[in-house]
């Protein structure tokens, strides 16, 4: 479920979102804590990417803040009628409803006790959907000690939630070190990292991990019927497997027709030994000339040779994305050994980063790519 706003960029972004599948374990390791009374002071929250980290992140923020604001209230209240206060309710879960105050002053970013820090968001012109830009410099959390040393707004709890942790420089990075080292009382950290590995020893040490898994097939098929629900269920199936686990990744898939690039990928490669070169030119072309079409052809084609290796390696292709991909792969994976094969993987992989690092030319490197596999079909 996504709170209902005509005006945001994005109605599924994670702040809006209230709704959270397949991170029941997660969950459930964060509300033993809290009902527990040994709530960590800071989190990190790691997995693929686009799996639901964020949405997590901002769940356990709300919960907090609700709770906090409530224990503050009752404490504020006094005792009852007998001199005794009441105990407060155990909370079951972490999911508040959607006309809880709290829901939806996140949502409006207007929650004086919470700091959301990421990269700067910039519009996509063309999807209207807000990407970042750059890195987390030190501005960007400077400050953020200050601020969870501060009393509560509403006698509860502060929190910080850093969405993209391991995009912090060093001297940011060395910011939320010195916070950590030192946590101030009712401070809570949330950091989401898809690349745990980049962040500084010394800061995933002093947080306590929560990993999540990559969604089931079933579960992503179910939140892209509530987010594209005009989608057929034969495209949902093919774009949750293209996800790989990822909702994120489905999603941007869809906005970006992957699927039906995909398709054109494929009925390019059915040509194989021979490729339609005027095709293969023309789709090189149009590819060029957009930075997410270039982007989303380079990422599919790498994933197609990732899955003609693990067919050549184990013997036994993967699950069938689109009609006919299995015969294909089959046929093609007879070609060559495993080692020219990931030779190929490894040379295509280094020229689209080579491509995409220093402009070199889009439309040639599609077309070596194409090539590369051609050469070694044919021999």
């Amino acid at each position: 479920m996504s709170l209902p706003d005509a005006a945001a960029a994005d109605p599924w972004q994670p702040s809006r979102t209230l709704d959270l599948i397949g991170h029941a374990a997660a969950e459930r390791e964060v509300l033993d804590a809290w009902t527990s009374g040994r709530m960590h002071h800071a989190w990190l929250i790691t997995g693929p990417r686009g799996i639901g980290k964020a949405t997590l992140a901002y769940r356990i923020a709300r919960f907090v803040l609700a709770q906090g604001a409530a224990e503050a209230g009752a404490a504020a209240a006094g005792p009852g009628l007998f001199g005794d206060a009441l105990p407060p309710a155990v909370p079951t879960t972490l999911a508040l409803p959607p006309d809880h105050p709290v829901v939806r002053r996140v949502a409006a970013g207007g929650h004086g006790d919470l700091r959301i820090v990421q990269r700067e968001m910039v519009e996509d012109k063309k999807t209207k959907r807000l990407r970042p830009q750059g890195v987390i410099n030190v501005d960007s959390v400077r400050g953020i000690g200050h601020f969870l040393s501060m009393t509560s707004a509403e006698g509860g709890w502060r929190i910080v939630l850093i969405d993209g942790a391991e995009d912090m420089n060093r001297n940011a990075a060395n910011a939320v070190l010195k916070v950590l080292e030192e946590p101030p009382r009712r401070a809570l950290l949330l950091l989401v990292s898809h690349n745990p590995a980049r962040l500084l020893p010394t800061i995933r040490s002093r947080c306590r991990r929560l990993p999540l898994q990559p969604l089931r097939d079933a579960e992503v098929r179910d939140l892209l019927a509530r987010s594209r629900p005009q989608l057929s269920e034969a495209d949902r199936a093919a774009l949750a497997a293209m996800g790989e686990g990822s909702i994120g990744t489905a999603l941007d898939l869809e906005e970006q027709g992957g699927l039906d690039l995909y398709r054109e990928l494929l009925g390019l490669l059915q040509g194989l030994p021979r490729l339609d070169v005027a095709g293969l030119h023309a789709m090189a072309e149009r590819l060029a000339r957009a930075d997410d079409g270039f982007r989303v052809a380079c990422d599919l084609f790498t994933w197609w040779l990732g899955r003609v290796i693990r067919a050549k390696g184990r013997g036994q292709t993967d699950a069938e994305v689109l009609p006919g991909e299995a015969a294909l792969t089959q046929r093609l994976a007879v070609a060559g050994g495993l080692e020219q094969w990931v030779q190929v993987w490894e040379k295509i992989t280094h020229l689209f980063d080579r491509t995409n690092a220093v402009n070199l030319d889009k439309k040639q490197a599609l077309i070596s790519a194409f090539l590369a596999v051609e050469r070694l079909v044919r021999a």
